[in-house]
């Protein structure tokens, strides 16, 4: 049984079972894409979550809500506790597969400063249930109470688990969120010197202790560990910026945050995300090129989801699989 699709005249013809699954499923999709950073595996868990709501009894159900959510979290982390361990052999530094987001997602469920790609990168070294604490607990406002019932454990331990996650975020905390028009501009000015060879710009735009990741998973050229230091970062610039044919720079928005693709020949060489550092220099780049992770970026768009109000968590809502 596959997923419904969310066409107009299927959704007019559908249970209202089906129409329940697809008026959750952009929350189902920020939840699970948030705490695993993967597309494919987000589609996955939709998927694993709508088959449970199928052939779910209703009469069990309290709260039908809750249990899509119960679903989907405890599926995703699933998912993310294995690929935790399949990215320790991964090549180069991994970062989040990029999803582009509509401009007006600033208050999207799958948008905004806490689901950062910046942050998501601090987010791969908590364990898989520090993240999902987190993520429910900061991105999307769950309490305690909720946390506990969605991951079966005791407020106690959330509780503990949050201060552990919030304490080993605040140590490798992205920099400051920034205004994105302010970002957009410093992101035009560092494409037009890196991408012109103007190295006195590049000098001025870069904070001294710029940092960058490039994710080429082993089928692009890329570094294989992060790059920090303005000289380095300069020279890999450089170096890498040489050999390539003209590109073409299109701004867009992903994760909710301004970000650029960077395009040759109509296809899509890479996706970069720029932080500012507390002066406004380039603090981070981060650089997705692995085309594993970019052949449906522009297909994968998302609009913006709210979460109008917090979702309740019976005590009796049934378990997950």
């Amino acid at each position: 049984m596959s997923e419904p699709t969310a066409m107009p005249g299927a959704i007019a013809a559908a249970d209202d079972q089906t129409e329940f699954y697809l008026d959750q499923r952009e929350l189902l999709f920020a939840l699970a894409y948030n705490l695993t950073g993967c597309v494919a595996d987000t589609e996955d868990v939709l998927q694993d979550t709508w088959l449970a709501w199928a052939a779910a009894p209703r009469s069990e159900i309290g709260n039908p809500r809750a249990y899509l959510v119960r679903i989907a979290v405890n599926s995703a982390l699933g998912r993310l506790r294995r690929a935790s361990r399949a990215r320790e052999h991964y090549l180069g530094p991994w970062l989040p597969e990029p999803v582009l987001t509509t401009p007006d997602a600033a208050e999207s469920a799958v948008a905004g400063e806490s689901v950062s790609l910046a942050l998501m990168v601090v987010l791969e070294t908590l364990t898989p249930l520090e993240r999902a604490v987190f993520v429910l607990r900061e991105a999307f406002a769950y309490d305690y109470t909720e946390i506990a019932s969605l991951l079966d454990r005791t407020p106690v331990a959330v509780r503990q688990l949050a201060h552990r996650a919030r304490q080993r975020v605040r140590a490798r905390q992205p920099r400051r969120a920034a205004r994105p028009q302010a970002v957009r501009a410093v992101t035009e000015r560092f494409l037009d010197a890196a991408l012109g060879g103007n190295m006195d710009t590049l000098l001025e735009v870069l904070a001294p202790d710029v940092r960058l990741w490039t994710d080429g998973g082993g089928r692009r050229h890329a570094a294989l560990r992060v790059i920090e230091g303005r000289a380095k970062v300069l020279r890999l610039i450089g170096h890498n910026l040489a050999g390539l044919p003209a590109l073409t720079v299109r701004p867009v928005d992903v994760i909710g945050g301004p970000a650029t693709l960077l395009v040759v020949a109509e296809e899509i060489f890479a996706v970069l995300v720029v932080e500012l550092a507390d002066d406004d220099r380039v603090g981070g780049i981060y650089a997705v090129l692995n085309p594993d992770k970019l052949t449906g970026v522009v297909r994968r768009r998302v609009p913006a989801a709210r979460r109008a109000s917090p979702v309740p968590v019976p005590a009796d809502t049934p378990a997950a699989g």
